[in-house]
């Protein structure tokens, strides 16, 4: 029964995002609160930007509602994390509107972020130690500085990928569905406390995610914008972070135990980085392009992985769909790994990279047999017209009998 309460405060949170997701709509239109399109956009037509708020009211009101259910009552016997919490996001969606309606520069954008960070870890949302063998991060500084770094990171890495209708609302449903999965199985097998930050984050992300994506889903009548990706990034790198702790790393090192917890403990180090396999591939390899190209890190570009898929030839829902694929692929696949033996688990893994990979590269295997076919048709030679023996063009039809009597002109002929 204790699913129960997680799914009413996931209904709770899609319930307030879709509604409130529609009248942000209504209002942008009648009031064309929505920015001119840019050169490196993909839609074609303006569409507000500001389901972000939706968003996160939606996650306020579930958090609200969770505090007064009693089974949520550890959560907030620590409230400092909750008000962390809360106080990063009201940060990062204040942020995420201003650039969504004013494009703020990357360095004040990066700067709030830090803030935000900054105000999450200083109320004790850290990652201060590790699950494998009871490993301890070296000091509080230590400690809050690879925070910082780690939810900028998340944040940039969800904002990234946020260039096609749905995209990053399925994503982070997709990614976050799994690792609560996760999460509750771990809670199970650990014997730690089923109703924790980490749990009650995800379900909250789910519920927002799932409220937003009718409105987003192609073509789309709202964009979540700067302040609804940054909000995703934050929630996830909660969860994560808030996860590392509820496995007792004494346990895990006793031998007896080793087989039972190993692939429990190594997971909360592997499951951010499968259920955020394609954001953190986007952002490296565009910090990479930017910063060899003697560019910013953080300046927009139009070489992103969806606009790749785009430029591939595939059309804006099969790219996003693609990208659903591999998400789900790498995330169920690490999940695997807590049930299956680990031969099947990476068979498993593998099976669904080999399919995903193929329906990527298919639009590039048939483009260029267009090309080769109109390289062919290019060189070709016209076949002349032959009368054949029956009286019969070679197209089996009558020739004309102006022509056929018309005596043939000779070279020499004056």
């Amino acid at each position: 029964m204790r699913i129960v309460f997680y799914l009413l405060i996931t209904t709770i949170a899609a319930g307030v995002t879709y509604g409130l997701g529609v009248l942000i709509w209504k209002l942008s239109i009648k009031h064309r609160l929505y920015p001119k399109i840019r050169e490196r956009d993909v839609h074609t037509r303006p569409t507000p930007r500001l389901g972000g708020i939706a968003m996160f009211i939606g996650m306020v009101v579930a958090f609200s509602v969770a505090s007064l259910l009693g089974n949520f009552s550890i959560v907030f016997t620590e409230p400092g994390k909750v008000l962390g919490l809360f106080g990063a996001a009201l940060i990062i969606v204040l942020i995420g509107v201003a650039d969504d309606i004013w494009d703020l520069d990357w360095l004040t954008k990066l700067t709030g972020q830090i803030i935000a960070a900054g105000v999450l870890a200083w109320q004790g949302v850290q990652l201060s130690t590790l699950p494998i063998g009871g490993q301890t991060i070296v000091s509080p500084y230590v400690s809050l500085i690879i925070t910082i770094l780690a939810v900028v990171l998340v944040m940039n890495a969800i904002n990234f990928i946020d260039g096609l209708d749905g995209l990053v609302a399925g994503v982070a449903l997709i990614a976050n569905s799994v690792f609560f999965i996760y999460a509750y199985l771990l809670q199970a097998q650990a014997q730690t406390d089923y109703f924790n930050l980490a749990s009650l984050t995800t379900a909250v992300l789910i519920g927002a995610c799932l409220g937003f994506l009718p409105l987003n889903f192609h073509p789309a009548k709202l964009f979540m914008g700067d302040a609804g990706s940054l909000l995703v990034g934050l929630l996830m790198a909660t969860s994560a972070i808030s996860v590392t702790g509820q496995v007792d790393p004494g346990v895990i090192a006793q031998p007896d135990k080793f087989n039972a917890y190993f692939l429990p403990a190594f997971i909360p180090i592997l499951l951010p980085f499968a259920v955020l396999v394609v954001p953190l591939l986007d952002f490296g390899l565009a910090m990479f392009r930017r910063v060899r190209a003697g560019k910013s890190p953080f300046s927009a570009d139009r070489k992103h992985l969806h606009h790749r898929l785009l430029d591939m030839g595939h059309s804006h829902l099969h790219a996003v769909l693609i990208l659903y694929g591999w998400t789900l692929v790498f995330s169920v696949g690490c999940l695997g790994y807590m049930f299956l033996p680990w031969v099947w688990a990476t068979l498993l893994i593998l099976i669904g990279f080999g399919v995903c990979a193929w329906v990527t590269l298919t639009p590039i295997s048939g483009r260029k047999a267009l090309e080769r076919a109109a390289q062919s048709a290019e060189v070709a030679e016209v076949e002349p017209e032959v009368v054949r023996w029956d009286g019969l063009d070679a197209r089996g039809e009558e020739p004309d009998e102006d022509a056929a009597t018309e005596p043939l002109e000779s070279k020499d002929a004056p």
